[in-house]
């Protein structure tokens, strides 16, 4: 298993897939990269040769923001968003979707798992409300 960038790329994958495995990079910047550094793009990344390995790490580091760098800078956009007090930033600090999807149903992803309101309790629960209701 290769190591790039500090991430463990997948040693029997090709190398335009396999770059797919760092933070910021997708298919259409992987094949630029793998073009950019002069890799067959067939060659799986296992058989890369130290040299090969360096001309890639240099194709990803001239003018690719990735892993990292790139993380903090989304982290500080989400910041500052929520400190100028945006509606993109109150969705954000509140945990709801941001790019206007509904949200009477679905929005799981965001909104985190169903927390039911309403009258499901125990046993135990149902007669303890009773004695305080006499």
């Amino acid at each position: 298993m290769p190591r790039v960038l500090g991430v463990d790329i997948p040693g029997k994958k090709h190398i335009e897939i396999a770059l797919r495995y760092i933070h910021g990079i997708g298919p259409a910047k992987a094949r630029q990269i793998v073009a950019q550094a002069g890799l067959d793009p067939a060659k799986k990344a296992d058989d890369l040769t130290p040299d090969e390995l360096r001309s890639l790490l240099g194709a990803i580091q001239s003018g690719h923001r990735v892993e990292g760098d790139l993380r903090r800078e989304v982290t500080q956009n989400i910041r500052r968003l929520i400190s100028i007090g945006s509606y993109r930033g109150l969705r954000h600090r509140r945990g709801l979707p941001v790019r206007g999807q509904r949200t009477r149903t679905n929005a799981r992803t965001r909104k985190g798992p169903r927390r039911t309101v309403g009258a499901v309790r125990g046993k135990e629960a149902r007669s303890q409300a009773k004695q305080t209701k006499e």
